[in-house]
C-alpha cells in the first residue's frame, strides 16, 4: 500500500464498522458449512444471490455471469435484484433460505441492515459470501471476495495527482472530493484509500480543497445517483469557483465522474483532470477522447468466477483460498477475505487494459 499499507485498509474498514455501529486465508472466527474431505451438499444445489439497486453496468453484468456461470457448474441459482432498496433485499435473502439455498452471495445495498436475515441463513446452515462489499456489525458472514478497495481509493488518489502534474508541472492545485454512497461499505474505503495518498499534500499546500469540505460526511453521494453528484458539483462550482480554477477532482466511480464533467461544460469552466472506477463504457471512451482522466478496471468476469469458484469448492468439502486473514473486521469478527488486483487505467494503457474484453475490446481498438 502506498501511505499506510495493510495497517491503514485495516482501519479504514474497522473505522466504517463502527460508524455503522453507531447508526443503527481463513481464519478460526470464520465458520463454514464445508467439511474437509467430503461433499458439504448436493452438486445441483440452490445458490441464492442477492445483488443490490442496478446503479452500474457491473451489476447487471454480474447477474448474468452468475446465472450462466452457476448453471454451467450444475447449482440451480437464484440471482436477484432489489431494486426497491434494503427491505426489497432483506426479503429476497429471507426467500433464499426459505427456499433452501446452501450457499448465498450478498452484494449488500447497506451492508448494515441484513443482520436478522443473515442469521436466518446461517441458522439454516447456509454459507454467506459477502460479495464485493463487506457485511458489516454481524457473526453471521463466512467469506468476503473483492477487489482491494483501499488499493481501488490509493490508484485514484495517486492518478488524480500525476494527472493534474502532466497538465501543470507545479501546483498548487484546486482541488474537489467525491465519495460514494454512505450505506455502501465500500464509501468510506476507496475516500480512505484516496486521502491517504492526498491528505500529506492538503496539509503542505500542495493541494487546496477550495469548498472546504474534506470530510467523507460532507463528500458523499447518496445512491451513488449521477443526479446528486451533478447537483452538488454545481453548487460547488457557483460557490466556490468564480475565478478560481479547478484543477481536479475525486471521483469514486465512473458514473459520478462523468456526471461532475457534465456539470464543468454547463458551467463552462475547462475540464479538470477527474477519476472514477469501474470501467464504464462512456467513461472508456471519454477516456480515450481525452475528457475523463482514468477509471479503475475490476474485471467482473473475474471477480464472479472467483465467487462461484468458492461455491464449488464448498459444495466439494474443500478449505477455500483465502490471501487476506486480518483486514476486515466487519465490528463483530475479522472475515477471511480473497482480494483481486485492481487496475488503473488512462490514456496511457487503454488500448491494452481491455484487450480480453468482450465488450470493451472492440472499443479501445
Amino acid at each position: 500500500m502506498r501511505m499506510f499499507g495493510k495497517a491503514g485498509k485495516a482501519a479504514a474498514v474497522a473505522a466504517i464498522a463502527a460508524l455503522a455501529l453507531t447508526a443503527c486465508g481463513r481464519t478460526d472466527s470464520g465458520s463454514s458449512s464445508s467439511t474437509a474431505g467430503g461433499e458439504a451438499f448436493p452438486k445441483d444445489s440452490m445458490i441464492g444471490v442477492a445483488l443490490p439497486q442496478k446503479t452500474s453496468e457491473n451489476w447487471v453484468l454480474a447477474e448474468k455471469l452468475f446465472n450462466d456461470g452457476l448453471s454451467s457448474a450444475g447449482f440451480k441459482p437464484d440471482v436477484q435484484f432489489a431494486n426497491g432498496g434494503v427491505s426489497e433485499q432483506q426479503n429476497q435473502i429471507s426467500a433464499m433460505v426459505t427456499k433452501g439455498a446452501k450457499v448465498i452471495i450478498v452484494g449488500a445495498i447497506d451492508g448494515a441492515q441484513l443482520g436478522t436475515q443473515l442469521k436466518q441463513a446461517k441458522d439454516s446452515g447456509a454459507t454467506v459470501i459477502a460479495y464485493d462489499r463487506l457485511l458489516l456489525n454481524t457473526e453471521n458472514v463466512d467469506y468476503y471476495v473483492a477487489y482491494d478497495n483501499f488499493k481501488v481509493g490509493e490508484l485514484q488518489g495517486q492518478a488524480l495527482l500525476d494527472g493534474m502534474m502532466a497538465k501543470k508541472p507545479s501546483g498548487p492545485y484546486n482541488i474537489e472530493l467525491f465519495a460514494g454512497s454512505p450505506d455502501d461499505a465500500n464509501a468510506k474505503v476507496f475516500f480512505d484509500g484516496a486521502m491517504s495518498v492526498l491528505k500529506p499534500k492538503i496539509d503542505d499546500g500542495t493541494l487546496k480543497v477550495v469548498s472546504g469540505q474534506t470530510s467523507f460526511e460532507q463528500a458523499v453521494t447518496q445512491g451513488w445517483k449521477a443526479e446528486n453528484a451533478q447537483r452538488r458539483a454545481d453548487t460547488l462550482l457557483t460557490g466556490s469557483y468564480g475565478s478560481a480554477s479547478l484543477d481536479g477532482v475525486l471521483s469514486p466511480n465512473d458514473t459520478l465522474a462523468r456526471a461532475v464533467l457534465t456539470s464543468v461544460k454547463a458551467a463552462g469552466k475547462p475540464l479538470p483532470v477527474v477519476t472514477g472506477q469501474d470501467s464504464e463504457v462512456e467513461s472508456v471512451k471519454s477516456i480515450m477522447a481525452g475528457e475523463q482522466y482514468s477509471t479503475i478496471n475490476k474485471d467482473t468476469r473475474k471477480l464472479v468466477e472467483h465467487a462461484i469458484t468458492m461455491v464449488k469448492d464448498l459444495q466439494a468439502g474443500k478449505e477455500l483460498e483465502i490471501n487476506d486473514k486480518d483486514s476486515y473486521n466487519n465490528g463483530v469478527k475479522t472475515v477471511p477475505a480473497y482480494l483481486l488486483e485492481p487496475q488503473i487505467v488512462t490514456v496511457e494503457n487503454v488500448k491494452t487494459a481491455y484487450v480480453d474484453d468482450p465488450v470493451l475490446g472492440p472499443i479501445t481498438k
